[in-house]
């Protein structure tokens, strides 16, 4: 049997006796009246009512045992060694007398059991006994923080104003980010001009992104003479407040000396040669070049020149912090808010609800449409609510409908776990109109949506029909053109809604095979399937529009899809925020953690983050361990 692992504090340390393996090989048996007096300590401190010996107020500041002799680590017989010795040197004349004062105990209890006691806890701080289920969310991922340059963080505490210089890209990504430098100044370089010229034509993103950008320079340069261009035109001069620095452009030769064998004729060297001129031309003032190109950025730092990525893009830095949609209320929830608490129940769509008026602290922490839950460990029955309503310290809760019962199915599908009873109370809710979920794969994201769409369609008629559409992104290599219309061209794209059609065919068995493929044609005659390049001038009245994949949209193309609504149009965004495979979009960045973040707290849409798979057993463990 291993041994235990040495305890830091003197007041739970074994003796070396107990351990049959040390004790042969001790010094501690010369010594047998030493050995008797660390023994009754031992056994005094092994009382139940020794607990306060542990505290750090009973233990003697110079403590001869914690601070271990400067030995090189060893295994735990050796430590044991070490500390048996030591108290043989030294007895412990003013460690036992502090340890027996606060004791109280009746009758010395035998110093076996008391030890034997002692070793099942130590092995129970190691190894776990139960699983237990993860709080939300199951996993997070390592927090990512923006790296500034050295000279960008001294500027920051000296309040200092920054010369910006943007590379191409930036403008490129983002067309406005010539106003989100605040009062820091931005100066172009002639390359980046002479690129975004390169780029302008073609009806892709980056084109669009380049004309704009090219526009708004256009305006800001009009009516304006030489000698402002030179001094510097004010961002704000478009009516952009924000924007209090300057505009500058590159109005002469700049030479700077690169190392030797840089391509001087490359764009990217001759703008890190840009930054090093003015930085010799400014020695007092911080030059800092922004670039969304990482090699740029490795490039810039390896010769010394300060050099940053674009954040004013990211709705967030740190993923984690998104809105989930859940809270769990803390344990004494009902004792500090139950005080004035009024409720009642209301019938609505043939359903009964009841609602809470709660008044407390923990009120102004919580949103509209938010989810919240508390399961108590004593065995009470759990609670799982809704907030509908914030005025100030009180809230209105609202009781949900449990869809884990089979009487509530959704097209025959229930609820596995906490999230999926949430998601379906919003996919349900006809006065929810956005309804987002995020999840890994196999969380039953697609699964929800379709059913609760095929319920709505062909059920209850609240709306028309279902539309599917996402980004044709591959995760490969692009197979080529596809023949056919537009749905026979999108249908390589939606396996992942005809698997799922699959299996909610399948629950239908009374009918037999001529009814269940009666019904799949009905199905298949409510759903249509349209591609996102014709989405720009629609409107969608009383559809059920599912986005999926959404997490590969930039907020632009989130923005263009969400105001397609029309009246009575429910809109989805499904997505995996961790399988982003559009170039140059993070997790940060993109447009489903966008419309998550601004769309918490609106009373008519609701989020839900799923956090555990249903898929298989297999595909639980592959998402955990691979």
């Amino acid at each position: 049997m291993p041994l235990p692992k040495l305890p830091s504090k003197p007041a739970t340390i074994l003796l070396a006796e107990d351990y049959s393996t040390v004790g042969r090989a001790n010094p501690v048996a010369a010594a047998p009246a030493a050995a008797t007096a660390r023994k009754a300590a031992v056994q005094a401190v092994a009382q139940p009512k020794a607990a306060p010996v542990a505290k750090p107020k009973a233990v003697p500041a110079p403590v001869p045992v914690a601070a271990a002799p400067a030995a090189p680590k060893r295994n735990a017989a050796t430590k044991i060694k070490q500390v048996a010795a030591l108290m043989v040197a030294k007895p412990a004349a003013p460690v036992a007398p502090a340890l027996l004062q606060p004791v109280a105990a009746p009758a010395p209890a035998p110093a076996a059991p008391a030890v034997k006691a002692k070793a099942p806890a130590a092995k129970a701080k190691v190894t776990p006994i139960t699983p237990v289920e993860k709080p939300h969310p199951a996993q997070h991922k390592p927090v990512e923080v923006p790296i500034k340059s050295s000279a960008s963080r001294a500027a920051d505490q000296t309040g200092v104003t920054k010369l910006f210089v943007l590379d191409t890209n930036v403008l490129m990504h983002d067309p406005s980010s010539l106003f989100r430098f605040e009062e820091h100044d931005v100066y172009l370089p002639m390359m980046t001009l002479e690129e975004l010229d390169d780029h302008k034509k073609g009806m892709t993103e980056v084109a669009r992104n380049a004309r704009q950008v090219s526009r708004t320079l256009d305006a800001l340069v009009g009516s304006t003479d030489d000698e402002a261009i030179e001094k510097g035109i004010p961002l704000s001069k478009l009516g952009n407040k924000d924007a209090k620095g300057r505009l500058f452009f590159q109005t002469r030769l700049q030479s700077a000396d690169l190392p030797m064998g840089l391509p001087v004729g490359k764009a990217d060297n001759q703008i890190l040669a840009v930054v090093r001129s003015l930085e010799s031309e400014q020695p007092e003032r911080p030059v800092v070049l922004v670039s969304k190109d990482i090699n740029m950025r490795i490039k810039a730092r390896a010769l010394g020149l300060p050099a940053e990525d674009y954040f004013n893009d990211h709705v967030m830095e740190d993923t984690d912090l998104l809105y989930s949609g859940i809270v769990q209320l803390p344990d004494d929830f009902w004792n500090k808010h139950g005080k004035d608490m009024e409720s009642w129940q209301e019938n609505k769509g043939g359903t009964s609800a009841t609602f809470y008026r709660v008044t407390g602290p923990f009120v102004p922490s919580m949103l509209v449409n938010q989810f919240v839950y508390l399961e108590p460990k004593n065995g009470e029955a759990p609670f799982y609510g809704q907030v509908k309503q914030i005025t100030g310290k009180t809230a209105v809760l609202q009781t949900l409908r449990d869809f884990s019962h089979s009487k509530n199915n959704v097209w025959g599908v229930t609820a596995r776990n906490r999230e999926q009873n949430f998601a379906l109370n919003l996919l349900m809710n006809p006065e929810c109109d956005f309804v987002t979920l995020l999840g890994q794969a196999g969380t039953g994201k697609t699964l929800l949506a379709l059913a609760a769409g095929l319920a709505q369609v062909l059920e209850t008629k609240l709306y028309n029909e279902i539309i599917v559409t996402r980004v044709t992104v591959p995760v490969g290599e692009d197979i080529g053109f596809l023949p056919g219309t537009e749905e026979e061209k999108m249908s390589p794209w939606m396996g992942a809604f005809d698997d799922n059609l699959e299996v909610l065919n399948k629950s239908d068995s009374d009918g037999g095979e001529w009814g269940r493929a009666a019904t799949q044609d009905l199905i298949r005659s409510r759903i249509k399937i349209k591609s996102l390049n014709f989405m720009r001038g629609r409107t969608f009245v009383n559809k059920f529009l599912i986005i999926d994949e959404a997490q590969n949209l930039t907020p632009k193309q989130v923005k263009t899809l969400v105001t397609r609504a029309g009246p009575g149009t429910k809109i989805l965004c499904l997505g995996n925020i961790a399988q982003i495979d559009t170039p140059y979009l993070t997790e940060g960045s993109s447009g489903l953690t966008y419309v998550v973040d601004r769309f918490k707290g609106w009373a008519h849409s609701g989020h839900v983050t799923l956090a555990r798979g249903e898929r298989s057993r297999l595909a639980d463990h592959a998402s955990e361990v691979l």
